[in-house]
């Protein structure tokens, strides 16, 4: 079985990390089911490990240093963040996880006639049509103990401004969409949300459920 919580909107990211944190302590403990968190963050960056100095923004948006890898990044109000916390597979194969999440929201935005795809060498969902490529959903996590942690970020109709402040991911040749730019049409977090969670269930051969 999977388990999906709906934790609300302008959740404060510490928060969110410690519940995150406790889930995957009961998930490797046994005491609970895999489980992806799906929220709305208040305002926040986020730096992965690689994140430079000189890459911090310099507004008065909080940066919080994470454990996942990669660079930093923005979540807040408009963007679905989720967060799956799944036991992998024997053998564990952490890049097909990755690429499974990718391949789950490229479907995602299929729904709303968004046509995306992978890019070799670069993590998330991108637009690529017409150039330049545009990323529409990003992608970090780390495993401990043979279960996920952090996920992904889903841009529906949230500001593009935070974006400006960084080099998101530390890409600098292209740049970020959403789901209502690339659709010309609004497409709220509750929107997309029934979609999405149909789509998650895809995700349970990876967290080990699968014959």
């Amino acid at each position: 079985m999977l388990e999906i919580e709906l934790l609300g909107t302008e959740i404060d990211y510490q928060q969110a990390w410690d519940y995150q944190k406790r889930v995957h302590a009961e998930v490797v403990s046994g005491s609970r089911e895999d489980t992806i968190l799906l929220l709305e963050h208040s305002s926040v960056y986020t730096a992965g490990k690689r994140t430079e100095i000189h890459e911090r923004p310099t507004s008065n948006v909080p940066v919080i240093d994470v454990d996942r890898g990669g660079k930093i990044t923005w979540h807040g109000p408009g963007q679905i963040v989720g967060y799956p916390i799944l036991r992998l597979g024997d053998p564990m194969d952490v890049v097909a996880h990755v690429r499974r999440i990718e391949e789950m929201l490229m479907r995602v935005c299929s729904e709303f006639g968004v046509v995306s795809e992978q890019v070799d060498g670069r993590s998330g969902v991108w637009v690529t049509h017409p150039l330049p490529a545009r990323k529409i959903a990003a992608i970090g996590i780390r495993v401990s103990q043979g279960v996920t942690l952090h996920g992904f970020a889903l841009n529906c109709n949230n500001s593009l401004d935070p974006y400006h402040s960084i080099v998101p991911c530390g890409i600098t040749d292209a740049t970020v969409t959403t789901l209502s730019q690339e659709s010309h049409r609004e497409l709220t977090p509750s929107t997309v949300l029934p979609i999405l969670q149909t789509h998650l269930r895809e995700l349970t051969p990876i967290g080990g459920n699968a014959p």
